[in-house]
């Protein structure tokens, strides 16, 4: 039973599915929008909104949490610039427009998450 289990495996380990989310959460940080496949798509907008509301808070401690789960630049960026754009906002920081082409490989359904 997968009760209390939370998120997508993505097929890889425990590791490398981390670092997999890391990556994509610097990715939408840096350029702002990223196209990826829906269920990725989702995930990342879990990570990212979560941060975005610890940097809402402005102070020390929450920077000190960015630079724990991002690089330095992207912490930055994200504690100075992004988050404070959303200081009245009670969520809902990213938006997912699904697009209809798939993939051509596999045909995954392709999404863009972008910061609103």
């Amino acid at each position: 039973m997968r009760h209390l289990k939370k998120g997508k495996k993505f097929g890889r380990k425990r590791g490398q599915r981390k670092a997999f989310k890391k990556n994509l959460a610097v990715s939408l940080i840096r350029h702002g929008k990223i196209t990826t496949t829906e269920a990725r798509a989702k995930e990342v907008r879990r990570i990212v909104e979560r941060l975005i509301t610890h940097g809402k808070k402005q102070d020390l401690a929450s920077l000190r949490r960015l630079m724990q789960k991002l690089p330095k630049a992207e912490a930055y960026k994200l504690h100075h610039e992004i988050a404070p754009k959303y200081k009245d906002r009670k969520g809902g920081y990213t938006r997912i427009t699904k697009h209809t082409k798939v993939r051509q490989g596999d045909a995954a359904k392709r999404a863009t998450i972008e910061l609103v």
